[in-house]
This record gives C-alpha cells, structure tokens and sequence, in this order.
C-alpha cells in the first residue's frame, strides 16, 4: 500500500466511513456468529469494528510492518492478528462462523490469485457460514489513490461466477456508487 493510501486507511474519516457506512451496507443484516477471518486488515479499522461483532476475531495480514502494528495495538482483546499470504491461508478448513474481505480484494495482483483468496476464503469458512465483502471499482481517483501500487479492480459483472466456482452458494453482488458489495454462503 502507499503512503498516500496507507494514510487515508488509517484517518478518522475512514474509519467513520467504515463505522457508519460501510460496514452496515456490507453487513446487511447477517449474523456473523462467532468466529470471523478478516482477510486483509491493513491498519486495522475495519477490525475495530468486526472485533464488536464477534466473540473471536483473526485479522490476516500479508505485510509484515502492518500485521505487527495491529498486533500490538489489539494485543489483550479478542482479535488474534496473523501474518499469512491470503492465497494460502495457514488456517483449517471449515473453522470460521464468518469471513470478511473489506477493500483488499483490489491489492491482490491477478485476478488468478484473487480466485485462490476466494477459494480459501470457502475452505476455512464453516458449512452454513457466510462470505462478505466489499471493494472499490474502477475510477480515476482511486486509479490516482493507487498510484505505484497494485490496484486490480474487482468486475462486479464477472463475481458472481468467479463466487459460485470458488464453491460458494447463492452469491449476491449489489452496486452502490462506487462500490459493490457480495454476499455469499457455503453449502451445508
């Protein structure tokens, strides 16, 4: 992530935006129950959030400095912080009550390697659990946003395919704005 957005990822308006925007449109309404992965937490707001949701929390990480920082930050509560490549998560199958993407899907670098988070996403996800997410689509400020960075838009027409063969069930993906939003279950 660079400075810039980095920067934006970790302000006060984001995370109000997460709080009170964001969050309850992805939510939408579903139990998380007890147990949720968040996959890509970056500097931790969305985790905020999630970690008063749920019993138990494991926010994913792949870069090191940033999975070190929300570990300290979160160390005593209920959120466990792992260092892990989401493409191969070190984590069982069939665990979560609950996974979440939260706008990191855009930071994976081939649409190949956005298919295997979604696959391993289904596989630590417990039967009768549910995927959520959200991601930014492609515009020219975030185009700008991500200068020097990987930002690999998420097409909203091709996800609920890209959902359903990564083995989830009855997936749902809804646009508002600048964003979309997908919800999807794993088979009982």
């Amino acid at each position: 992530m660079n400075e810039a957005h980095l920067m934006l990822c970790a302000s006060p308006e984001w995370a109000e935006l997460v709080e009170n925007r964001l969050l309850p449109w992805v939510l939408g309404g579903h139990d998380l129950g007890d147990d949720v992965l968040e996959i890509g937490a970056g500097p931790g707001l969305t985790t905020d959030v999630l970690r008063r949701r749920a019993a138990r929390v494991t926010a994913v990480e792949l870069d090191e400095a940033l999975a070190d920082d929300l570990r300290d930050r979160l160390a005593g509560t209920n959120v466990t912080v792992m260092r892990a490549d989401a493409t191969a998560l070190p984590l069982d199958d069939n665990r979560f009550s609950a996974v979440t993407s939260l706008t990191m899907l855009h930071h994976v670098p081939s649409y190949e390697s956005q298919n295997q988070v979604l696959a391993e996403a289904c596989r630590v996800l417990r039967p009768g659990g549910v995927f959520l997410g959200t991601d930014g689509l492609d515009t020219p400020e975030r185009r700008e946003l991500h200068e020097g960075d990987i930002f690999l838009p998420v097409e909203p027409d091709r996800l609920t395919a890209r959902l359903t063969e990564a083995g989830f069930v009855e997936p749902v993906v809804e646009c508002d704005g600048d964003r979309v939003r997908f919800v999807a279950s794993k088979a009982r």
